[in-house]
């Protein structure tokens, strides 16, 4: 009896809770001087994607502080008392926070994620996305630098590649504290399709995905593996093609089964770049970053490879690309940079 106490104890005791139901990824505080540092984390938008990645920090323990905000009355308020009455169930630490509209509980968070804005409606031109969600991040983005000054800022608000334009243009921060998430969530989906076709672990799927976030994005199945194999080597050309495909209308096939835009996966998307900021990982990842020269593109925002860790984008990766890869970047490039100079012409950043 003795000895089944004493395992009951062992079980029931605050680390081995977490090991036996409730593994917890590594803590988030660095230390300076051997002291503690505290990180605070913003999530702009409180729908579902924002909802869904201010959760994925909170239950990973990306930050001490989580503040969630929302231009609507109560919103925020609500999702972030819902998440944090999930912390007894989880076992995570993170304190959530709601606002609406009251900027001033941001101040001084390490990273800011941006997932404010419309979806398009009906009748809607795409000129008339652009002008609404561009004012929206606008708005958004001078009243975070407001508040937190040496913040990195990460979007997620569509179209994203002209949307994170619009925010660096409205920052002027440097390039590095800047950047967009679109590669991670599609290369997820990527590996997901692939998973399935090839009834394997999606862990053990790495994969590399450039361009624009749309229809022009570029796969690079020769930068595709599965446990260290060529995936070229595992399945037929023609049905890498269509899943090449799927990929790349992943978003609409989404929204074509529930009448709105997905949500799980662009949040914990975005949730996982926190993560390589906050913890400094220098993970690889595809992010959309503003592109000075590298594969002969400049003043363009544009999924690319980097390292990301606690000072942003560490570096961009240059990839030999061939020549078909490079053309087809080339043409998203320019795809991406018609819609960025609509942006232009607005006005709207003036």
């Amino acid at each position: 009896m003795d000895d089944f106490l004493g395992n009951l104890t062992g079980i029931t005791t605050g680390w081995e809770v977490h090991r036996t139901f409730a593994p917890r990824r590594e803590s988030p505080r660095f230390t300076r001087n051997n002291q503690a540092l505290k990180m605070k984390v913003t999530v702009v938008g409180a729908g579902n994607v924002g909802a869904t990645c201010a959760d994925a920090v909170a239950r990973w323990e990306l930050a001490n502080e989580v503040v969630l905000l929302d231009i609507k009355e109560g919103v925020a308020e609500g999702k972030a008392l819902d998440i944090w009455q999930t912390a007894p169930i989880s076992l995570f630490d993170s304190r959530l926070v709601g606002s609406t509209n009251d900027y001033a509980k941001t101040a001084n968070s390490d990273v800011v994620v941006i997932t404010s804005g419309l979806p398009r409606k009906p009748g809607m031109s795409r000129d008339d996305l652009i002008a609404t969600n561009a004012a929206i991040v606008k708005s958004v983005t001078e009243n975070i630098i407001k508040h937190s000054p040496n913040t990195i800022i990460v979007v997620v608000s569509n179209p994203l590649d002209v949307m994170t334009y619009c925010a660096f243009v409205t920052s002027k921060f440097p390039a590095n504290r800047v950047f967009g998430m679109a590669g991670i969530l599609d290369t997820a989906r990527y590996r997901a399709f692939l998973a399935t076709e090839l009834n394997v672990s999606p862990k053990d799927i790495q994969a590399v995905l450039m361009g624009g976030h749309g229809d022009t994005m570029v796969p690079l199945p020769r930068y595709t593996t599965v446990g260290g194999i060529p995936v070229t080597e595992l399945i037929a050309p023609e049905k890498l093609d269509a899943i090449v495909e799927r990929t790349k209308k992943g978003g609409g096939e989404i929204v074509n089964l529930l009448g709105t835009s997905a949500w799980y996966a662009p949040g914990t998307a975005a949730a996982q770049m926190v993560e390589a900021i906050v913890r400094d990982q220098k993970r690889v990842f595809p992010v959309c970053a503003w592109l000075q020269g590298e594969y002969g593109l400049k003043d363009v925002y544009m999924g690319v490879p980097v390292i990301l860790g606690r000072n942003g984008i560490e570096r961009i990766i240059e990839l030999k690309l061939t020549n078909d890869e490079q053309a087809l970047c080339d043409s998203s490039a320019k795809a991406v940079k018609e819609v960025m100079d609509v942006l232009d012409k607005m006005q709207v950043t003036a």
